[in-house]
């Protein structure tokens, strides 16, 4: 299961309210790319798609993720950081062997 940090909760919880979608959700997906294999896809998701996992992360924010990235992803947690360089969402995944140094891809 993927758990979000109350940084990201906030963050994905915000921009759900700005996008004005009703009954959407955070979709989170592992893609063939990146420099490490993978990458992580993220976004705003008006639609519950057949084989995704439905995650209640709280505070009315769901998680959509597709069946073939629940193996990749299982047990991630996700935060959202924010610093001097800018700010965005960062990956914790138990699952990953190795990272590239941007933190957006894994093998």
């Amino acid at each position: 299961m993927i758990s979000l940090t109350d940084s990201a909760l906030h963050a994905v919880k915000s921009a759900l309210e700005r996008s004005g979608k009703e009954g959407a959700g955070f979709r989170v997906k592992a893609e063939t790319g990146g420099c490490a294999g993978y990458k992580y896809a993220i976004g705003l998701d008006s639609q519950v798609h057949e084989g995704d996992e439905v995650i209640d992360a709280g505070d009315d924010v769901r998680v959509f993720v597709d069946s073939a990235s629940q193996v990749l992803l299982a047990g991630m947690q996700i935060d959202f950081v924010e610093s001097l360089e800018g700010a965005g969402f960062v990956f914790e995944n138990p699952n990953a062997q190795s990272s590239c140094s941007c933190g957006k891809s894994f093998s």
